[in-house]
């Protein structure tokens, strides 16, 4: 897929379902595609516990002596790994390619306005930005990998410029924000909390186009932007961030640093093909790229980006 697109008169207008992104040539991933869990590598599990269950609110769903499973409040689903690697050095300043933030979505404006409030509570530095499909904010965990949290709006209040998405990166109503969540305290990361997208520092950006959508059938939604790509399912505004900010001769992050292990795909059955049937498809698909993969025992696919980050697809029947 070409990452350049032809001069047109810029025409904005509502974001439309069908009126907006680029879908890839061949294999597309189906409309209820989401993400799954992330699995992290970090180089204390206790020191990062206190940070995603004690301070963000996770859930521990399982526990041993190097690894945990967090989810939501009341919730059974996986959202995020913790694997301990005694020795590993936290992310260089300097950055490497591979995870730019891990991107958590919670249910409500006032969802995020409490969790605002609680990070603030605890003198945790944020940084922030209007997406205009999106509010977030932006901190990092004890090993410095990025998060983002964030609340989507209503995608009934998207905008498109011809046939791209539009996003930017604006200044978020803080106060706003906060008082959505005012008259209730923080109680933890609510039911409805998911992994909403991956940010990826590549190092470039039509391998990553060739990968994410020719290989793997994301739409491409956002080519604007500068240094960056987006790619969503479903209409979804991104599943996937890509970008080259600092990228230039960073390495992929080592085994002995901190580092986006591997994050998932979830295939559901929508109208017209199955969950196996894209599983399937997406296999075949990343084959004719030129890309390598594997099942496990699960008949889970297991591939990975062009710069090292794995990534896991299965299929889920619910």
């Amino acid at each position: 897929m070409s990452t350049n697109r032809p001069l047109a008169l810029a025409v904005e207008a509502a974001a439309t379902p069908g009126s907006y992104g680029t879908a890839p040539n061949g294999f597309r991933l189906p409309e209820r595609t989401r993400l799954g869990e992330v699995t992290l590598r970090v180089s204390n599990l206790e020191r990062s516990l206190d940070f995603y269950a004690t301070l963000l609110g996770f859930r521990v769903l399982e526990q041993s002596a190097t690894r945990a499973v967090l989810g939501a409040v009341g919730e059974a689903r996986a959202l995020i790994v913790l694997q301990e690697v005694p020795g590993v050095a936290p992310v260089p300043d300097r950055g490497r390619l591979g995870l730019f933030h891990v991107a958590i979505v919670v249910p409500t404006r006032g969802d995020l306005g409490r969790l605002v409030q609680q990070l603030a509570a605890h003198g945790v530095a944020l940084g922030a930005g209007d997406h205009l499909v999106s509010e977030g904010f932006y901190l990092q965990d004890p090993d410095g990998l990025g998060l983002e949290l964030y609340r989507d709006r209503p995608r009934a209040e998207w905008r498109r410029v011809n046939r791209e998405l539009m996003m930017a990166t604006d200044p978020v109503d803080v106060a706003g924000v906060v008082a959505a969540g005012a008259g209730s305290d923080w109680e933890g990361m609510p039911a409805g909390t998911t992994i909403g997208h991956v940010h990826l520092r590549v190092g470039a950006l039509e391998p990553a186009a060739a990968f994410f959508s020719d290989a793997m059938g994301f739409d491409l939604m956002v080519w604007s932007y500068p240094g960056a790509l987006f790619f969503g399912a479903g209409g979804y505004h991104h599943h996937v961030g890509t970008n080259i900010w600092g990228a230039a001769g960073a390495p992929p992050a080592r085994a002995d640093e901190a580092a986006l292990v591997e994050w998932t795909i979830e295939l559901h059955d929508a109208e017209g093909i199955t969950a196996g049937d894209a599983l399937d498809a997406v296999a075949e698909s990343l084959r004719r790229g030129g890309f390598a993969l594997e099942r496990d025992a699960l008949g889970e696919v297991v591939t990975q980006d062009p710069w090292g980050t794995a990534v896991r697809l299965r299929r889920v029947d619910v």
